[in-house]
C-alpha cells in the first residue's frame, strides 16, 4: 500500500469556476500571506538572477561597450550561461510546477498563455544561443548591435512572463485556489 498523497498533488476536476468572479476575499494575516506567497517570493528570487543576466548583457548591446573587465570570452560565456538555465528553469517548471498547479489554475495548462511564452521564449533562447555559439566558435564576429537585435526578439515577451508568473502565484491569486492544507503539502 502505497503512503497517501498530499492534498495539492491529487487531481481534481472542480476548478473554482467563479474564482474570477467571485468576492473579495477577507485580508489574510501575515503568516497567512507568507504561507500563499511562498511560491512566488521563490520564483521572483529566481526570476531577479535571469533580469540581472539579461540587463547586463542588454545594457553592453545598448551601450555597444561589454561591462567593465568583461573579456569577449566572458561575455559570451554569459549569453550562453543565460540560454542554459532559463531553459533549464522552464523545463523544471514545465515537468514538476505547472503540472501540479494545473489541476486547479487554468493558466498553468498545456494550452495556456504561459507555456505558449516558453515557445517563444524558446525560440529566442535558440537563436541567441546559436549566434554566441558562432561567435565562440570563430564563425563570426561578436556585434553587439547584431546580438541586441536577437535579444530584442524575444525581450518583451520574457520580461512579461518574468512579471505574470509571479503575479499568477502570489498570494491573492493562490489562495482563490488552493487551501492552506494544500499550500503547505505543494512539493516545491
Amino acid at each position: 500500500m502505497s503512503a497517501p498523497s498530499s492534498p495539492a498533488a491529487q487531481p481534481t476536476d472542480d476548478i473554482p469556476a467563479a474564482a474570477a468572479a467571485a468576492p473579495p476575499l477577507p485580508a489574510l494575516s501575515a503568516a497567512d500571506f507568507r504561507t500563499y506567497n511562498r511560491m512566488a517570493v521563490k520564483m521572483d528570487y529566481y526570476h531577479d538572477h535571469f533580469r540581472a543576466t539579461w540587463n547586463t548583457l542588454h545594457g553592453a548591446c545598448t551601450s555597444n561597450k561589454r561591462p567593465a573587465g568583461m573579456s569577449i570570452r566572458q561575455f559570451i560565456a554569459t549569453g550562453l550561461e543565460f540560454c542554459s538555465m532559463l531553459e533549464m528553469h522552464h523545463g523544471i517548471e514545465e515537468a514538476h510546477i505547472f503540472p501540479v498547479l494545473a489541476r486547479k489554475m487554468p493558466r498553468f495548462r498545456d494550452t495556456t498563455e504561459l507555456l505558449g511564452q516558453h515557445r517563444e521564449i524558446h525560440e529566442g533562447l535558440e537563436r541567441l544561443q546559436g549566434y554566441l555559439e558562432g561567435c565562440q566558435r570563430g564563425e563570426r564576429e561578436l556585434r553587439l548591435g547584431e546580438m541586441k537585435g536577437v535579444l530584442d526578439g524575444f525581450g518583451g515577451v520574457l520580461w512579461a512572463h518574468l512579471e505574470e508568473e509571479v503575479r499568477e502565484l502570489g498570494a491573492e491569486n493562490m489562495r482563490r485556489f488552493w487551501s492552506r492544507e494544500e499550500m503547505g503539502g505543494m512539493p516545491f
